[in-house]
C-alpha cells in the first residue's frame, strides 16, 4: 500500500502538537516556509496551517497519482489506437478499391487505345480510299474525254471514208467515161483502099 499519512504539527519537531491527524500521500499543499531543521510550514486544502517533516513533501506527483496518469493515458492511447485501427482498415479498403478502380481504369484505357489504333488505322484508309476514289473519278473523266475525242475522230473518219468512196466511185465513172471516148480512138481503124 503506498497511502501514507503525514501529521501536520504545530511546530517544528514531534514534541509540537498534531494539528492535522493524517494528510494522505498525494494531497496538494500549499508550501509557505522551509527551515533547515528539516521542516517546512505548509497550508492545506481546508486552511491548516503547519509544520510537516520536509521529506514527506515534493513537487512531482506520487507514484499512485502517476499510475492513474499513466493509466489514463493508456486507456487513451489504446482507444487512439482502435481509432487509428479502424481508420487503417477503411483507408486500406479505400486502397484496395481504388487500387481495382486503377486496374479497370487501365484495362478500359488498352480498350480504348486499341479501339483508337483501329480507328486510325480505318481512317488511315479511308483517306486512302478517299484519295484514290478521287484519282479513278478523275481518270474515268480524262477517259470519257479520250472517249469523247475518238468517236469524233471516228465520226470524222467514217464521213471521211464515205467521202472517199464517193470521190473514188466519181473518179472511177470519170476514168469510165474517158476510156469509153479514149479507146475507141485508140482502135485502128479500117482505111477505105481508093485504088480500087
Amino acid at each position: 500500500d503506498d497511502t501514507l499519512y503525514a501529521p501536520i504539527r504545530s511546530g517544528e519537531g514531534t514534541q509540537y502538537r498534531i494539528l492535522h491527524s493524517g494528510v494522505r500521500s498525494g494531497t496538494s499543499l500549499e508550501l509557505l516556509e522551509t527551515s533547515e531543521s528539516g521542516y517546512s510550514r505548509v497550508r492545506t486544502p481546508d486552511g491548516i496551517e503547519g509544520w510537516m517533516v520536509s521529506r514527506y513533501l515534493t513537487d512531482s506527483p506520487i507514484a499512485r497519482q502517476r499510475l492513474e496518469a499513466t493509466n489514463r493515458q493508456l486507456e487513451q492511447a489504446r482507444s487512439e489506437l482502435s481509432n487509428l485501427r479502424t481508420q487503417l482498415e477503411e483507408v486500406t479498403t479505400e486502397r484496395n478499391e481504388l487500387r481495382s478502380s486503377e486496374e479497370s481504369l487501365e484495362a478500359r484505357s488498352g480498350r480504348l487505345s486499341e479501339e483508337l489504333r483501329n480507328i486510325k488505322e480505318v481512317a488511315s484508309d479511308s483517306i486512302n480510299l478517299n484519295r484514290r476514289n478521287s484519282e479513278l473519278r478523275e481518270e474515268n473523266q480524262k477517259l470519257r474525254n479520250d472517249l469523247e475525242v475518238l468517236t469524233a475522230e471516228k465520226e470524222r473518219l467514217e464521213a471521211k471514208k464515205e467521202s472517199d468512196f464517193m470521190l473514188l466511185g466519181a473518179a472511177l465513172v470519170l476514168l469510165g467515161v474517158i476510156l469509153a471516148l479514149v479507146i475507141p480512138l485508140l482502135k485502128p481503124s479500117r482505111k477505105t483502099d481508093n485504088w480500087a
